[in-house]
């Protein structure tokens, strides 16, 4: 995760010379990474201010600084579930980020747990995500809800919540359309949505927004979590990708600009390869404190 740019940093952070030549390929390297040209030139503009003082300088004490100027630009989401009833994740994301893969391995994080998960099939504009969903939860053991390729996505949330009910399940995984809406659309499509979930008593307690960004698209994740957050209030954002992550500056852009935490992080291919966010691990490995 991060190699080539933590590894950039350190290296450059390891050199004894501070000119000004120094100063512009820190800047450089930050804007590679996607921190933003603003935030990039705010950092520097704080690292040269460091190197250039009496203060002890070494490289871990540059790498400290920038860890500590962007620790407040991300946060960590975390939720327990309510055991005396369920709780709805609505899962969003564009098509091609792991969407429906992540919703599986959520489904098994909190079956781990102890916990009844559903899953909901609510992306009805392609059969294949029913079915790729369906495999899943014969997989997990777990109950689907689904209706047939073309159904209404709000029919199927509403079944898919009655039944948890009257079964008291503990965790609603609802997959959603991956097309690449424009805002009016996905507005039209999630307020639909947001309507049933609340009519059927769900509170903002027990329901949750989450979108799904692959940590290997930078600007681009950027941009789907601005859409997204416009159209529907996000909680958090699911990390698809996470072990081959190279530009982790977007993720502080978003927590900058857009005040999103990070729930989880998906690292692999297998259901166990899903754990929560850690961001003490992320900034390190972001600056250049771990190998």
């Amino acid at each position: 995760m991060l190699k080539g740019f933590g590894a950039k940093l350190k290296a450059l952070f390891g050199m004894s010379s501070f000119d000004e030549q120094y100063f512009e390929t820190l800047e450089d390297f930050l804007i590679e990474g996607d921190l933003g040209a603003k935030l990039a030139m705010d950092v520097s503009d704080e690292v040269r201010k460091l190197a250039k003082s009496a203060k002890s300088k070494t490289q871990k004490d540059l790498q400290l600084l920038v860890k500590s100027l962007l620790e407040d630009k991300v946060s960590v989401f975390s939720h327990e579930l309510d055991e005396n009833m369920p709780t709805v994740f609505l899962i969003l994301g564009v098509n091609g980020v792991g969407k429906t893969t992540s919703i599986a391995k959520l489904a098994n994080y909190y079956m781990k747990q102890g916990k009844q998960v559903m899953l909901a099939a609510a992306d009805t504009f392609r059969a294949a995500a029913i079915d790729q969903l369906e495999v899943h939860a014969q997989r997990l053991g777990c109950r689907i809800v689904k209706q047939k390729s073309g159904s209404d996505p709000g029919s199927v949330v509403f079944d898919a919540i009655t039944s948890a009910q009257a079964r008291k399940e503990d965790l609603i995984l609802v997959d959603t359309a991956g097309r690449m809406h424009n805002k009016e659309n996905l507005l039209r499509e999630l307020s639909k949505i947001d309507k049933i979930v609340k009519g059927r008593g769900i509170d903002d307690a027990h329901y949750k927004k989450f979108l799904v960004i692959d940590s290997t698209t930078g600007q681009n994740g950027i941009s789907q979590a601005e859409l997204f957050n416009q159209a529907v209030a996000l909680d958090a954002l699911i990390l698809t990708k996470y072990d081959s992550l190279a530009k982790g500056g977007a993720l502080v852009q978003i927590g900058e600009r857009l005040h999103i935490p990070i729930a989880f992080v998906g690292t692999g291919e297998t259901y166990a390869d899903m754990h929560p966010f850690d961001k003490d691990e992320f900034l390190d490995t972001l600056v250049g404190l771990t190998d």
